[in-house]
């Protein structure tokens, strides 16, 4: 298969594009969302012994939702630049420590979005996180632990990875 033409038909907050896919004799049309490339993190303090996580509304889940922070890259940031910036703007922490766990597609049948999922430690409150004011966040700083974090019902699927990671590695 290959991609012989683009056109975007929808450039919002997020943007759609249509491919037309080469598929031997046949071209198919296809949509793709396009949101950009994400990091997060699941976050231990390790002063505190919690992990922190986040709580906020989510209008694709159209409710509130329990997740490790994260945020969009910017361009070409680096994600390890990225998840160092959501943490402090989320979390009000500075990173001790950072581990990739994995970058991910997501749902890579018609989304472009990666989302590189870290290990990240702290021991310093710098800000006072809970988001940007300007970017409308309003994000609720979840401290739970080891216990109460495994007994969480967790619906997000980058979360659930970085969990899982976290109890494969004991």
């Amino acid at each position: 298969m290959e991609i012989v033409q683009r056109s975007r038909v929808y450039d919002g907050f997020y943007k759609l594009s249509q491919l037309v896919v080469q598929d031997g004799e046949q071209q198919l049309k296809r949509e793709r969302f396009e949101p950009g490339h994400a990091a997060a993190a699941l976050v231990y303090d390790t002063a505190r012994q919690v992990y922190l996580l986040t709580r906020q509304y989510r209008v694709g889940a159209e409710q509130e939702m329990l997740e490790i922070a994260a945020g969009m890259r910017d361009g070409d940031e680096p994600a390890d630049a990225t998840i160092r910036r959501e943490i402090q703007e989320e979390l009000g922490y500075e990173v001790d420590k950072l581990e990739e766990i994995v970058t991910m597609w997501p749902s890579p049948g018609g989304n472009s979005e990666t989302i590189a999922v870290f290990y990240a430690e702290v021991s310093r409150k710098t800000g006072e996180g809970g988001g940007l004011e300007e970017e409308n966040e309003q994000i609720e700083v979840v401290e739970l632990s080891w216990n109460e974090l495994l007994a969480q019902p967790i619906q997000d699927a980058k979360t659930l990875i970085a969990v899982q990671w976290a109890r494969l590695r004991g």
